[in-house]
């Protein structure tokens, strides 16, 4: 749950992040003396629909890319598709009913919507309390939650569906919704080390799974965020998930950069 923060200034603050909306930056960071909190409105989880994914442009605001929260630099991906992934949910409530999101609708804290700081707006998404197998259908309309250790802000509905609101927090798994009809882009993926002949060079570990499902997801992310090449190594019952190969220790530094400023996990040097 958002609390207030950096009461002095307030003025100045609020002015400068005003003008930085006008200019496609997210609009709910500015900080208030008042404190977030539920609704007033006696509603309940089942009151809450899910959102219908619907194929739409991407909004006028809020894709800005890259933008800066609080000194921070953030990069909105290219594309939602194959997004996947879990992480650590909040909820945002009273305190921005009614303003205006960062796409430019106004936040109605009873509907199941969310805030995140890299899926293009507006992305439909399926979301999952890992901790008691709820689930709700949302659309992110909004930016945000700006800590390190967050995923998604949902919604004061949204978070009803998922039972988390006195909780404050919860496990998420959040997969995106393909509204657009069209299949991902094809990955290639092998089966084995890169041993074999044309693999010499640089090879990056994004990640590894002992399920298949995770690995494709995570290249599909990859692929749709512009690094790659991305293939999927079968070995010692772990699925991994490789990026490359590079030649020279610049092309190398410039992809993890890459990597990192787009949200994803540092990648590492694989040893072989």
């Amino acid at each position: 749950m958002t609390t207030g923060r950096l009461p002095l200034l307030l003025f100045a603050f609020v002015a400068a992040v005003l003008l930085a909306s006008c200019a496609g930056e997210p609009a709910r960071v500015e900080p208030d003396a008042d404190v977030d909190g539920p609704s007033t409105a006696d509603i309940k989880a089942e009151d809450v629909k899910d959102a219908q994914p619907r194929d739409e442009p991407r909004a006028r605001y809020g894709n800005h890319s890259p933008y800066e929260v609080f000194g921070k630099k953030y990069h909105v991906l290219p594309s939602s598709k194959g997004y996947h992934e879990q992480g650590i949910a909040s909820w945002y409530g009273s305190k921005f009913h009614g303003r205006r999101t960062s796409s430019g609708e106004p936040y109605d804290m009873h509907l199941a919507t969310a805030a995140h700081k890299s899926l293009p707006l507006p992305t439909y998404a399926e979301v999952t309390n890992l901790d008691n197998g709820k689930k709700v259908i949302v659309k992110i309309n909004d930016r945000g939650p700006f800590k390190d250790d967050r995923l998604i802000d949902m919604s004061y509905g949204a978070a009803l569906r998922l039972g988390m609101i006195a909780t404050g927090t919860a496990r998420v798994d959040l997969r995106v919704i393909d509204v657009s009809g069209k299949s991902a882009p094809a990955q290639t993926y092998t089966a084995t080390g890169p041993s074999g002949g044309g693999s010499s060079g640089t090879w990056l570990q994004a990640g590894a799974y002992s399920a298949r499902q995770g690995a494709e997801d995570l290249s599909s992310q990859l692929g749709n965020a512009g690094l790659g090449p991305v293939s999927i190594h079968d070995e010692d019952g772990l699925f991994r998930v490789w990026l490359g190969p590079y030649q020279g220790d610049v092309e190398v530094e410039s992809i993890i950069s890459k990597a990192i400023e787009l949200g994803f996990e540092r990648p590492h040097r694989v040893r072989r």
